[in-house]
């Protein structure tokens, strides 16, 4: 029953976010950008240069438009368990078109959203960032490690400004 309802709510919460189609060929072939390993790569230097001009350590995880990890980096010491955490940030990020300090917060304040917390494949922790191109989502960035969610979001959001925007 809980997992009904979490799938429930989940389609309805992501059912309000609006579509974001490729456009068509006249083959029916789609046409789609995706996050390239070059582009990855920059955004987890990015991250890392950013967070340790803060004096913070961090691991960096960035997933293709299909939710595959594409690359990431970890600091040397940075916790094992932040390695799963940012790919995690960045799958729920990609898988929602949302940012996860943004999914976080309807959690603990919509109760149609509440519900999101009881799916495992989703982490919502702040750290994780959808990667958006021409109103299509190729990708997601997640960070963890960086000394809490607002770190870790201000880590990604400096690298995306300077990689993607």
């Amino acid at each position: 029953m809980t997992f009904s309802l979490s799938l429930l709510a989940a389609a309805a919460f992501l059912s309000a976010a609006p579509a974001q189609d490729a456009p068509a060929a006249a083959n029916g072939v789609l046409v789609r950008h995706d996050v390239s390993l070059d582009l990855a790569n920059r955004l987890l230097d990015g991250v890392l240069s950013t967070c340790h001009a803060q004096g913070r350590s961090a691991v960096a995880a960035v997933v293709d438009r299909s939710g595959n990890l594409v690359a990431l980096q970890r600091d040397d010491v940075v916790g094992p368990h932040n390695t799963l955490a940012a790919q995690r940030k960045a799958y729920t990020a990609l898988s929602t078109k949302t940012a996860t300090s943004v999914l976080a917060e309807r959690a603990r304040n919509d109760p149609t959203s509440q519900n999101l917390n009881t799916l495992d494949e989703l982490l919502l922790l702040g750290g994780g960032v959808p990667l958006i191109v021409d109103g299509q989502v190729i990708g997601a960035l997640g960070v963890a490690g960086a000394g809490g969610a607002a770190g870790d979001e201000g880590c990604a959001m400096a690298a995306i400004r300077q990689h993607l925007k």
